[in-house]
């Protein structure tokens, strides 16, 4: 069993999309469900995905799960709740329930605010993903390593994961200072970190070797056991493709590693049986 941990499904027709406007995001602007990603998982091996919101609303959640529910191989949602509302504190308690349902990812990297996550008004939500032990996808972009790095120390016991290895701007060549402030979280935290989005950053017309770089640090500094594969899918179409990301990933990651970083890892964090 292999398992994609990190993918999508939307209908723009629902309304909440409020990023998925413009010629940039034309190609994937439109309803995209488990019939067209069923044909890339099967030509891959792979048997269960991580379904992750794209939208902050509440019914975008309910709607990912009910696709859960009929979808025998999405295996758990990540959704959404607004943390600046306490009173979604009555949302994640119903949420948990869901027997898919494994925890949250607020759309930090949309935020004007670097220091929002450290609001006190929005610490109640926080609070509630380690008492209901629910998951935690950190999504941002390099400027939001320090910011997460005080939170992950604010809350050591909360299992979070990087989304898209926090996005380090490889079109433009940079680095550093990403290299260095992963390298601190890793060290630093229990964090895990999601071998994704790396094709997405990349100029056109990336390979296996410009992304390498990006790629070996993260599993240098995590190790395999704290690192999970995930495609960003249909997001991936915009720079690539599913199979040739796959591919890559395949050439990236050692083969001794394999087993944890397609599967184990991501198992054990989503509790995925």
């Amino acid at each position: 069993m292999m398992i994609d941990a990190h993918q999508h499904y939307w209908n723009p027709a629902r309304g909440d999309y409020v990023w998925m406007v413009g010629d940039a995001v034309a190609p994937i602007a439109r309803a995209i469900g488990p019939q067209d990603l069923a044909p890339h998982l099967a030509r891959h091996g792979i048997s269960k995905t991580v379904l992750v919101q794209a939208a902050p609303s509440v019914n975008e959640t309910e709607y990912l799960l009910g696709i859960a529910d009929a979808t025998e191989s999405v295996a758990k949602v990540v959704g959404w709740v607004d943390f600046e509302s306490r009173k979604d504190l009555r949302q994640l308690q119903r949420l948990k329930n869901h027997p898919k349902f494994s925890g949250v990812r607020p759309m930090i990297q949309d935020l004007h605010d670097l220091q929002w996550m450290h609001r006190p008004d929005v610490q109640w939500a926080f609070d509630a993903v380690l008492d209901l032990d629910l998951t935690f996808d950190a999504l941002g972009f390099p400027l939001h390593l320090d910011p997460f790095l005080r939170l992950f120390e604010r809350y050591p016991k909360m299992r979070a994961v990087i989304d898209h290895c926090m996005k380090p701007i490889i079109r433009d060549g940079a680095f550093e200072p990403w290299a260095s402030k992963m390298a601190v979280i890793a060290r630093e935290t229990h964090v895990l970190c999601k071998l994704t989005g790396l094709a997405s950053e990349a100029g056109a017309g990336w390979t296996a070797q410009s992304l390498k770089p990006y790629a070996d640090h993260v599993l240098n500094c995590f190790g395999p056991e704290r690192v999970m594969w995930g495609s960003d899918w249909p997001v991936l179409d915009l720079n690539g493709s599913y199979g040739s990301w796959f591919d890559a990933a395949q050439v990236l990651v050692p083969e001794t590693h394999q087993p944890k970083v397609f599967r184990e890892t991501a198992a054990k964090f989503y509790g995925i049986e």
